[in-house]
């Protein structure tokens, strides 16, 4: 059983599709958002993996969520100490942040599902690998990133390129929305401050009912590719948690030898 650190920002963008893959896996989750509990401290020793959900805030506003700053530095914490991370949507932008990477407004923003496709390197990746030379995936984001120095490109697409990126062998970072189910699809069409957003170009209602068609057509391969790639991720859990309780046991007998 491991335990994973998920970094949850507003009731709206919970884990989706990712939960129930964890809990059949009897891992154990604990939520923390930073903006409710500023002075919360996470010992990256006792965890087994962290994921940075999405949420409405971008990176560049540390000023308005100066927690953000205490999530990029998190970041780099569990990432030398080799948990595996996942990072989805600003979680994604987060890494790519903590990483000395730029964040900034893309061109157009991504509402809805857009064709994405795995690179050469996506093509071996263990956790990539199940990507077909195209996926409709799900989208909702106005912000991109340029890759990381020392990340590889994983999956692109035609209107922003940089869709998911690997830093080392354990550090991902996903600017789509795998994680979207029917329900959450709905919820993010209603919510009220989504509006100006689906409002472009053809106006809330036209685009609304896009989404929607288009959720019934490409849902149920996105549904199993989700299974596919979040569970490679979580197939590096039990390696690092045995590694977990070696360095304890060993950090142990030293002190009681000292």
């Amino acid at each position: 059983m491991a335990k994973i650190i998920v970094i949850q920002h507003v009731p709206y963008e919970p884990l989706g599709t990712l939960d129930p893959l964890i809990k059949q896996r009897r891992h154990r989750i604990k939520y923390l958002n930073f903006a409710r509990h500023p002075d919360a401290h996470v010992e990256v020793s006792k965890y087994d993996a962290l994921v940075v959900l999405g949420g409405p805030m971008n990176v560049g506003q540390e000023k308005l969520y100066p927690h953000l700053e205490k999530e990029k530095a998190l970041i780099l914490e569990a990432h030398v100490a080799r948990l595996p991370i996942l990072g989805i949507c600003l979680g994604a932008q987060l890494i790519a942040a903590a990483f000395g990477a730029r964040v900034y407004p893309a061109n157009q923003s991504e509402v809805g599902w857009h064709q994405l496709s795995p690179t050469a390197e996506g093509d071996s990746d263990p956790v990539i690998q199940a990507f077909k030379v195209t996926e409709n995936i799900f989208q909702w984001h106005e912000c991109t990133f340029d890759l990381p120095e020392r990340a590889k490109l994983l999956v692109t697409g035609d209107k922003v390129t940089n869709q998911a990126f690997r830093i080392g062998d354990r550090t991902y970072g996903f600017q789509f929305h795998l994680e979207a189910n029917h329900p959450l699809i709905e919820r993010w069409l209603n919510l009220p401050a989504h509006e100006a957003l689906l409002s472009e170009p053809a106006g809330s209602s036209v685009r609304r009912e896009k989404i929607r068609t288009e959720t019934q057509t490409y849902l149920p391969a996105a549904d199993r590719l989700s299974k596919n790639v979040f569970g490679a991720f979580l197939d590096l859990l039990p390696e690092v948690q045995s590694q977990h309780r070696f360095a304890h046991r060993n950090f142990n007998q030293a002190a009681l030898q000292a």
